[in-house]
């Protein structure tokens, strides 16, 4: 069975023209950017040859097949290994609610994933939505109506909503927001369940939503008290 991850890279934010081709070219349609910045102090900066520390996070779902020559084409392509041109790395999917939503984001992809993958026996996992900006309130009501905790959101642009209409009959909007809920396991598919039904891709919020493993806490000892 394939497995499927999101690939995050971190660099600086006049790289953007360039990763945008990249990703084409690579044939990753759907993307996600969010605005960041650096910690790094000068003698750092210096030392990686960077001159600010404005940076960008990319986000794209990959399967290992893809990985493998996303990183050849990092190298030759984008030369990542010159200092200060960036990082990447991969991050295990648990779950995705919804085929349509598992082929949207990995279009153009040879995938065979089921809807849950085979990582299994994290006591919390964090749930991400993806939705059109300006349905926050939306999910959040969504996920509480089945006894989530609170979220945390960040703004993000998203490439590939052409896409959508190819899977959902639906257009979407550039501008994104993505809510964080770090849930237990055992509430994860009534939190996804509720927010679907409420705020899925065929509702004004267009949200998609998927899982990744939490494999260690700190600070959910409250949480814990008030179950």
């Amino acid at each position: 069975m394939n497995e499927l991850y999101i690939m995050g890279i971190i660099t600086n934010r006049g790289m953007r023209d360039k990763f945008i081709a990249f990703f084409k070219h690579c044939g990753i349609h759907v993307t996600l950017s969010v605005l960041a910045v650096g910690t790094a102090d000068s003698a750092v900066l210096d030392y990686l040859g960077m001159e600010a520390t404005e940076k960008v996070i990319y986000m794209a779902f990959v399967t290992p097949d893809t990985w493998k020559i996303i990183k050849k084409e990092l190298y030759h392509k984008v030369k990542i290994d010159i200092p200060g041109r960036g990082i990447a790395f991969l991050i295990p999917f648990s779950s995705i609610y919804g085929k349509k939503a598992l082929h949207y984001i990995t279009d153009g992809q040879d995938i065979s994933i089921k809807e849950e993958s085979t990582l299994k026996g994290t006591e919390y996992e964090l749930l991400i939505t993806i939705a059109n900006a300006g349905y926050t309130d939306t999910i959040m009501d969504a996920a509480r109506s089945a006894h989530a905790p609170g979220g945390t959101v960040i703004h993000a642009k998203g490439t590939g909503m052409e896409h959508a209409k190819k899977f959902f009959g639906i257009s979407l909007a550039e501008e994104k927001e993505m809510i964080f809920i770090v849930v237990r396991s055992s509430q994860k598919n009534d939190i996804m369940k509720a927010i679907m039904e409420q705020a899925g891709p065929k509702s004004p919020a267009g949200g998609i939503i998927f899982s990744l493993p939490v494999t260690g806490t700190a600070g959910l000892r409250l949480l814990s008290e008030e179950e």
